[in-house]
């Protein structure tokens, strides 16, 4: 029994000391800027000044910012409930949050799934043993790319929150130009039918967490939930990294 001990804490020293050579071969870099940080996955000062959290606050359904009111819920939700019951997202969109987002998209900077998701994982609710589901690519997208970055993003939020993922749940079975430019009921028009159930789901009741990199109008969001939705789902949420606030920036 004696010997077992001594074995963990030799693998335990040695995986110190390699870890200490690493951060000084390797030092963790600013997700932003790649200024020297304490912390991996992280900002440094200046960048932590650019960039805007989100987190719990806006409204409670949508989460959308509210001013100068004390009401916790917007009208809009109030006039007509949101087929996706609560949304959230760790940034606003801004040239930072999206710089982020396009390196670990297009750039194949897959150690930025992590930094994202570090920063999402406080909006994952755990309670009711949720099945984080990331919005899916269509194949040919996923060919030429060779990543789903939502994908990455939900394996990585599973490993730090508990939920477990399914990337093959939900599938994109209709292609669709890139829907930049597009007003919100061209994007509602286009994503309509793009989504499908694996055959054999079963979602009776189900809480689903969709994970999403950036969310724009929320249409393609939307027509995820209405195929969770329709395949038993009981309830459907959003987590993304980054949100739209302002219109202009769809263009």
């Amino acid at each position: 029994m004696s010997g077992d001990k001594d074995g963990v804490r030799a693998g335990e020293t040695i995986r110190f000391a390699l870890k200490q050579v690493l951060d000084f071969a390797l030092p963790p870099r600013c997700a932003g800027c790649g200024t020297i940080v304490a912390d991996l996955h992280s900002f440094c000062p200046e960048c932590r000044t650019r960039v805007e959290f989100l987190g719990e606050s806006g409204c409670s359904t949508c989460g959308i910012p509210l001013e100068a009111t004390d009401a916790d819920t917007c009208g809009f939700c109030i006039a007509k409930p949101p087929r996706i019951g609560r949304t959230r997202a760790a940034l606003a969109y801004d040239e930072l949050s999206r710089s982020i987002a396009l390196r670990l998209k297009h750039g194949r900077k897959v150690a930025l799934a992590r930094t994202m998701a570090r920063y999402m994982a406080p909006l994952v609710r755990s309670d009711g043993e949720p099945l984080l589901v990331p919005v899916p690519l269509h194949r040919s997208c996923l060919w030429s790319r060779g990543i789903n970055q939502s994908a990455l993003v939900a394996r990585e939020l599973a490993k730090m929150t508990g939920p477990r993922t399914d990337p093959c749940l939900l599938k994109r079975v209709k292609r669709t130009p890139a829907l930049k430019g597009m007003s919100p009921r061209q994007r509602r028009k286009l994503v309509a039918g793009a989504f499908k159930m694996k055959p054999e789901a079963d979602l009776q009741g189900r809480t689903i967490v969709l994970v999403d990199d950036v969310l724009t109008t929320g249409s393609t969001a939307n027509a995820c939930a209405r195929a969770l939705e329709q395949a038993g789902a009981g309830r459907v949420e959003l987590v993304s990294w980054a949100r739209v606030i302002k219109p202009m920036q769809l263009s």
